[in-house]
């Protein structure tokens, strides 16, 4: 005859509990092997890239400074000869839209020569009325800094030099930013027994764009008929990029 053993219901939820629980831990050992593996190694690279550029465009300041006693008689001389420099520069193939009036200014003058506590006494005015004009054929140059002075102007107040479009130049220097990056980073790597991973982080971390050039108006103040030498040198377009890879 055999003979059979029950346990009690609550000894046997306790049993199948137990057995449940060493399943479960059993079969989560390799996840939790595979969660506390050592992460792969990354390795973080800086890259340079620089594109050479010539400038295409330059914007001159140009002014007609004029004084009198009267600021009404001084603003309205001042007025007559900065619509000839105008009309001149329109004339020579310029378009309004690169012509913008700057730098206009009425100014008291003032006579410091009487030592006394009192404000000192308004002697004149001094009018000045510039304008700044964009030149996008840099032939044309030498020739309008010349007229402008020719047709009245009696202040050059400097030219700067400038890229119209630098944004695919801009372009280039990140691309070559980029593969200098790279570079530094494959030979680190192979230098270690490793090979690049996939990129995990890429940031730009500055831009150097073109800087305008200055001239000194003293430079461009020459004989009358004497087209003015100029050169506009070249301009540097730079990017800097930093980037982590992982490595394998």
């Amino acid at each position: 005859m055999k003979v059979r053993y029950f346990l009690p219901v609550p000894l046997l939820r306790k049993a199948v509990l137990a057995a449940g629980l060493s399943a479960a831990l059993v079969g989560a050992a390799p996840a939790l092997a595979q969660d506390e593996a050592p992460a792969s190694g990354t390795i973080t690279m800086e890259g340079r890239g620089s594109v050479a550029v010539a400038p295409d465009m330059a914007v001159i300041s140009t002014s007609v400074v004029t004084t009198g006693e009267d600021a009404a008689d001084a603003l309205s001389g001042n007025s007559a000869a900065i619509a000839k420099v105008i009309d001149a520069i329109k004339a020579n193939g310029i378009e309004a839209k690169d012509i913008q009036t700057t730098g206009f200014g009425i100014y008291p003058r003032y006579d410091h020569s009487k030592s006394s506590d009192r404000q000192p006494d308004i002697v004149g005015y001094e009018i000045r009325n510039g304008v700044e004009v964009k030149i996008r054929d840099l032939t044309k140059l030498g020739d309008l800094l010349t007229l402008v002075v020719n047709s009245g102007a009696n202040a050059v107040d400097g030219i700067r030099f400038e890229v119209s479009d630098p944004a695919e130049k801009l372009d280039e220097a990140r691309k070559k930013a980029v593969d200098a990056a790279r570079h530094k980073a494959e030979v680190f790597a192979a230098a270690a027994g490793a090979e690049l991973g996939g990129i995990l982080t890429i940031t730009e971390t500055g831009v150097q764009m073109p800087r305008p050039v200055m001239m000194r108006a003293e430079s461009m103040m020459l004989a009358k008929g004497s087209p003015v030498p100029v050169e506009a040198g070249e301009e540097t377009i730079a990017a800097n990029v930093t980037i982590s890879w992982s490595l394998k």
